[in-house]
């Protein structure tokens, strides 16, 4: 994976970031379709689109998205376990394939 800096990888963070708000507001609306839950979709899906817009001008596609889908992935898995859905065994093998993956392709 190319070197990037640490202005594409703090987008790459927000990227990120955005598409796990986008995750937790489809978890909300699992249960009960509220305001809350379609504004946190929206807002998220919005910020990483804008983001990601601006990375793919400096960044190649395969990097941004392994970036993006590992931080993706921490942030997702952290919290499911905050909200009492425990991480089984598979689950978390899951994480971990995705996690070495990125390390693998990366070099």
């Amino acid at each position: 994976m190319e070197v990037i800096e640490t202005r594409l990888l703090g987008l790459a963070v927000i990227a990120a970031l955005g598409y796990a708000v986008a995750t937790i507001g489809m978890k909300m609306a699992s249960g009960h379709w509220t305001i809350a839950a379609l504004a946190l979709i929206v807002l998220g899906f919005v910020a990483a689109t804008q983001v990601e817009i601006i990375l793919m001008r400096e960044i190649s596609l395969g990097a941004l998205y392994l970036i993006i889908i590992g931080i993706e992935t921490l942030v997702v898995l952290t919290y499911a376990f905050a909200i009492g859905e425990g991480l089984s065994g598979r689950d978390a093998m899951g994480g971990a394939f995705v996690l070495a993956g990125l390390a693998v392709i990366s070099h």
